[in-house]
């Protein structure tokens, strides 16, 4: 018995107990696992991204072809070439993209709650009209008393949480964070502070005056030239002095608008001198900003040969930013680049840019002129210089 026991001791040494998992698998694992969190949450970020982009497009596009709110856009695409001519970096010209993506999450999750309701409504009409004041009718008046109520209460929880997809689609969650929100105390006022900072963050004030203002500078560079070649229908000897000065006016225009932009200051928008010395530091990319602004200008005009409804005159103004936008961000980063040099370029820069330069802007003034013709306002589309201003007249001309 004592030698069995021996034996049967001997090879229970032998087996080995269970190894725990190694070191090295632990950190393969942790690796993975942060590998997969940093990847989620790029992907998240990315796509974030990606939705402020088409949000903040079509916004401008509907902002573009509203009234008064036309000085916001425009505004808004100064500001763009300003910070690209303050910073050289063209990714700065995408201002205000994560927000932009917050409210189009908002817009869209406002809009799908609002179906709902309209055809409650439109169910609770119909039963009073079939039978008024009757069973029917008191419930379906009800019912929609109720589901309003529960729809402003989660979109208003939504908004307050953050105000993204999400917060809309998964309503199960807000419930829970209003009555947490109201034990914790102070929910008005947090929530009041986070509208104001939210409002102020938009930053419309400031917009509109840099839209108004560019406005008042472009149209003074541009009144002249426009008018005469308007007038040209009763004396067509104006059309030549008149397509001459337009020829002159929009060479520095992009970039005076730029330099306004960067600086903040309304009197640079007359600094014609100081821009051309600028061309002579940066001739080369000065002529490709501006042969971007004038290419991308012409087929905007074949949008123009019919009427559009009002409705769907935003349109127009999304096939516009996709051309004109990076035409602004280009000309603020070739005054950037003016700006990295002390002297001018070899004259062979210099003339060749020029000699880019021309042959294109004889094909855009050719273009302008025939809008008279196609546009289906006639000789008011020389006041639609969309290459400079915005795709429709501003104030609704």
């Amino acid at each position: 018995m004592v030698a069995c026991e021996s034996v049967e001791s001997s090879l229970d040494a032998e087996i080995p107990a269970p190894v725990a998992p190694t070191r090295r698998r632990r950190r393969l694992s942790g690796w993975l696992s942060h590998v997969a969190l940093v990847s989620a949450h790029a992907t998240a970020s990315a796509s974030d991204w990606v939705f402020g982009v088409v949000a903040l497009t079509i916004g401008l596009s509907i902002l573009s072809a509203t009234p008064i709110a036309q000085f916001l856009a425009f505004g808004y695409l100064l500001e763009a070439s300003g910070r690209v001519a303050r910073t050289g970096r063209l990714r700065d010209g995408l201002v205000g993209v994560r927000k932009a993506s917050q409210v189009g999450s908002m817009v869209i999750g406002f809009w799908l709650f609002w179906l709902p309701l309209q055809l409650a409504s439109s169910l609770a009409i119909s039963a009073q009209l079939v039978d008024p004041d009757g069973f029917a009718a008191r419930g379906w008046k009800a019912g929609l008393i109720i589901l309003t109520a529960a729809v402003v209460i989660h979109l208003l929880a939504a908004a307050a949480r953050g105000g993204r997809i999400r917060h809309f689609l998964i309503p199960f969650g807000n419930p829970f964070w209003i009555i947490r929100r109201l034990r914790q105390g102070g929910a008005y006022s947090s929530a009041r502070d986070a509208v104001w900072q939210f409002v102020a963050g938009l930053r419309l004030p400031y917009y509109f005056r840099l839209g108004f203002l560019g406005f008042l500078g472009t149209m003074f560079w541009l009144a002249i030239p426009i008018t005469l070649m308007a007038a040209s229908r009763r004396a067509p000897v104006l059309m030549i002095p008149g397509v001459i000065l337009l020829g002159i006016v929009v060479l520095p225009l992009p970039f005076l608008q730029a330099r306004f932009a960067a600086e903040g200051r309304f009197c640079v928008m007359f600094a014609l001198r100081e821009e051309r010395e600028r061309f002579k530091l940066a001739p080369w990319a000065f002529a490709l900003a501006l042969i971007f602004t004038l290419l991308g200008a012409i087929p905007l005009y074949l949008l123009k040969i019919e009427m559009i409804p009002r409705e769907t005159i935003w349109l127009p103004s999304l096939v516009f930013l996709v051309f004109m936008y990076p035409a602004r961000v280009l000309a603020g980063w070739a005054y950037s680049r003016s700006l990295r040099r002390e002297h001018p370029r070899h004259g062979f820069f210099r003339w060749t840019g020029r000699l880019l330069i021309w042959p294109v802007l004889a094909f855009y003034l050719l273009v302008v002129c025939l809008s008279q013709y196609t546009a289906w306002r006639g000789v008011w589309s020389f006041y639609e210089q969309h290459a400079f201003l915005l795709p429709v007249p501003f104030l609704g001309m």
